[in-house]
């Protein structure tokens, strides 16, 4: 699949249309919305020019769009005829003796006019603003829709605060490009034509003269479009910077807090902010320096026309009517040139940012649907690593691993932080693909399963758990698209020893969860995301050191939450202490990307080498740990397995995850 032409949702092929009602995963009021306009091929928009591709997004808005021209063109002309009845009544109509009766329909033409400009005014305003946020909408649409389907490795490089930025600025300054920008050039090309047009009527010699200076006023125009241009894409990179630091700081607050380093990110984004203020700075001295050379330019062009104009009404050539006409036409050709250059100029801004939002829409889709083999059913569960490699970026992670589970096992990861664990299993939902070997689930090649049923046959419990802000019982059942009733979300919240906290909240199962969880403890949250794996009921689990971050106490809970959890599925626990996988069918010891051992527990103690190394520093660790706190507390109390007595937590609690000990 060539670059451009980005990948598929289903059979590994998606022309990409956009627009239409049977956009996937739509709701009934986005079918309402999108229908109004017909869907366009956003192939032909990534491939093509930036001008096509504008013109291309304006699909099923094109002729909303013209209208609105059009309607500008009207507006314009009712405003020239203002001038050609002004010359008519002064020439015509003051001095005779039927100006009584003349009078009155004067007046009413001029009110005539004045209505007609202000009707098509308002509608050219309407038709521009419904096309504008039509479009803007869909993209909006689109974007969000096309960033849940890029791979993991587009998100592995790109800055969330920047994402967010192309995704709302930028798309908001392609709104004003159609609205404003786009329109406006219409508007004011079309002022120019009409009244230049009735000024050649007037007079051909002062039709030429009035446009003598145009061609260096678009000349200057094009010079500085090509200079904001780039300044402004300078200005916009680092505004994604300033976005990215505010949203890293806001999300790291409570580290940023526990480490009492408020002053040093207030100097951080104080430079990347004083960078912002200095490249906007120059963006907007370059915007001045355009309109002194305009304004001269154009005053001193009208200057001239009044002048010669005033000459030929001396001499006869033009009458006073036809000379006051002339003055107000030629206004309204000097401005809409002045005004001309400021909107190329403008434009530059939208160009850049249907640019920077083109460099989304032209990454290639991962193919969540693409495969040749979907079983009917659920997998069995039996995975085999045969010399499997990976890459990443042509840097190597993962060397010739080899191993086989069998259906319902239990393998378990141990190693260093680096060591490759993460990676290893990554490669089963296909976040990442393999570079070399193969591996087998269930005897087919990993391959050959699309990614979106792998996914939903993989449960995956994280050691950072990640809760949305909607309700508790919303985080349950999140990724379930069968109808799930209240007894079904209770009964995996009793098997993952949350449904007594749940309850205990006012609104039980509706408790809102704060962004990211932080209205429950680390615990909670974690025990919430167990609940919502046994309801997904995955053949396959990953368990990406689940109980790291919480105390001891709490670990004891999670286990036995997790040992619900793993009952008759294949699973892999990526683990840093011994004594939470003794238990595990194989155990694969990891370390630079490679299996230096794996067997069971027992069989890996009989052997000098890593394992046995490690187990006996932890178990050497936590027995100096265990004397530790009983000489401080004098030996007393007995505080039940699993609860080691604390001077600062006498019931045993000692407020550190045994991993901070280790």
């Amino acid at each position: 699949m060539k670059p451009g032409a980005p990948g598929d949702h289903a059979a590994g092929k998606d022309n990409r249309h956009y627009g239409s009602t049977t956009h996937p995963s739509r709701s009934r009021n986005g079918r309402q919305l999108m229908s109004l306009a017909k869907p366009y091929n956003l192939n032909e928009v990534i491939t093509g020019s930036r001008l096509q591709g504008l013109w291309r997004m304006l699909t099923g808005y094109r002729l909303i769009y013209l209208a609105a021209i059009v309607s500008v063109g009207l507006s314009a002309v009712a405003r020239t005829g203002f001038y050609f009845l002004l010359a008519y009544f002064i020439d015509d109509v003051l001095g005779q003796e039927d100006v009584l009766r003349r009078l009155p329909w004067v007046a009413l033409g001029f009110i005539g006019l004045a209505l007609v400009q202000g009707v098509f005014t308002f509608f050219s305003g309407q038709l521009s603003a419904r096309a504008s946020e039509g479009v803007t909408l869909r993209l909006r649409d689109y974007l969000f829709d096309h960033i849940q389907r890029l791979p993991f490795t587009y998100h592995d490089n790109m800055k969330t605060g920047e994402l967010i930025q192309r995704c709302t600025s930028d798309v908001d300054a392609l709104r004003r490009f159609y609205s404003e920008e786009a329109i406006g050039v219409g508007r004011i090309s079309l002022l120019f034509l009409v009244n230049w047009i009735a000024i050649l009527s007037l007079n051909v010699r002062l039709g030429f003269l009035s446009v003598m200076l145009v061609p260096i006023v678009l000349l200057i125009s094009l010079w500085f479009f090509k200079k904001i241009s780039v300044a402004y894409e300078r200005f916009q990179e680092q505004d994604a910077e300033v976005s990215t630091t505010l949203q890293e700081n806001l999300s790291g607050v409570r580290v940023v807090k526990a480490f009492a380093r408020q002053q040093y990110e207030a100097d951080k984004f104080e430079v990347e902010n004083l960078k912002k203020f200095r490249l906007g700075k120059r963006l907007i001295l370059m915007h001045s320096l355009y309109w002194p050379f305009t304004d001269i330019l154009s005053g001193f062009q009208m200057l001239l026309g009044f002048a010669v104009g005033a000459l030929m009404a001396i001499e006869g050539t033009l009458t006073v009517g036809e000379y006051l006409a002339y003055a107000g036409l030629v206004i309204w050709i000097i401005w809409p040139i002045r005004n001309l250059g400021r909107l190329v100029i403008q434009m530059s801004t939208g160009l850049v940012s249907f640019e920077r939002v083109l460099a989304i829409m032209r990454q290639e889709r991962e193919p969540l649907l693409a495969g040749e083999f979907t079983p009917a059913g659920d997998l069995r569960g039996e995975v085999v690593f045969d010399n499997v490699s990976f890459a990443y970026e042509d840097a190597p992670v993962l060397h010739e691993i080899s191993f086989s589970a069998a259906p319902g096992q239990v393998v378990a990861l141990l190693g260093s932080t680096g060591s490759g664990k993460t990676s290893l299993v990554n490669l089963l939902p296909r976040f990442y693909d393999y570079t070399a070997g193969r591996i087998l689930l269930d005897g087919v090649p990993l391959t050959d399963y699309p990614r979106a049923y792998l996914r939903r046959q993989i449960g995956l419990v994280q050691q950072e758990p990640f809760l949305f802000s909607r309700t508790i019982r919303e985080n349950i059942t999140y990724g379930v698209t069968r109808p799930v009733s209240d007894e079904e979300v209770a009964e995996v919240a009793r098997a993952a020893a949350v449904h007594d906290v749940i309850l205990s909240f006012p609104d039980g199962y509706d408790t809102l969860v704060g962004e990211k969880g932080v209205t429950l403890s680390g615990g909670q949250k974690q025990r919430i995301t167990i609940a919502r794996t046994l309801l997904k009921d995955a053949r396959i689990l990953i368990l990406d050191d689940a109980v790291s971050s919480v105390d001891t106490e709490t670990e004891a809970t999670i286990h036995d939450a997790l040992n619900r959890l793993m009952a008759n599925r294949t699973t892999f626990m990526i683990a840093h202490r011994v004594q939470s996988i003794m238990h595990a069918d194989l155990i694969l010891v990891m370390d630079a990307g490679r299996i230096v051992q794996q067997g069971t527990h027992a069989t890996l103690l009989s052997r000098p080498g890593p394992y046995r190394r490690i187990y006996e520093l932890q178990a050497r660790i936590e027995e100096e740990v265990a004397e530790e706190i009983a000489a401080v507390n004098g030996g007393n109390g007995d505080h039940g397995p699993g609860r080691e007595a604390s001077p600062i937590y006498p019931d045993g609690h000692n407020g550190t995850t045994r991993e901070q000990h280790v």
